[in-house]
């Protein structure tokens, strides 16, 4: 995989995947992504780059689409307009955040071996922070109610 940022789209799995957006006629590029974030979230093995790669363009594009989401502005995203997202798939795409920051997810485990890795993950965290602007309750279990 060739990558050359930290950014969604800054990758050759990601351009690759912003051209088939634009190649893919307009009613049926929400599927399109709506089937990378949903074959991320289904992996229940070790999740692939490809796949991870996939989901974080995806998850970028619908977090543009909401205040605080930014812009794709880059020159390797897709060049197509695109349709105002369905509001389920914000939650999908939390999820396949979640999924390729998990343990078995060979997108985290490649970044997590290069110094420009806490920048990857904190990019994503953004994402995810666009995407479900709730804070996660952490559960304390000394303190119950």
């Amino acid at each position: 995989m060739g990558t050359w940022d930290i950014g969604p789209f800054e990758n050759d799995t990601a351009a690759d995947f912003a051209d088939a957006l634009d190649e893919t006629a307009m009613e049926e590029r929400e599927n399109l992504i709506r089937s990378a974030l949903t074959r991320t979230v289904r992996t229940q093995d070790y999740l692939d780059s490809s796949e991870g790669v996939e989901a974080v363009a995806a998850a970028a594009l619908i977090a543009a689409q909401f205040p605080g989401g930014e812009p794709i502005s880059t020159s390797y995203g897709p060049d197509e307009t695109l349709p105002a997202f369905a509001a389920d798939l914000r939650a999908l795409a939390v999820d396949a955040l979640d999924r390729v920051l998990a343990e078995e997810s060979e997108l985290a485990e490649l970044w997590d071996e290069t110094v420009d890795g806490p920048r990857w993950r904190q990019s994503v965290d953004r994402l995810r922070a666009v995407l479900d602007p709730q804070p996660k309750l952490h559960e304390d279990p000394l303190f119950e109610i």
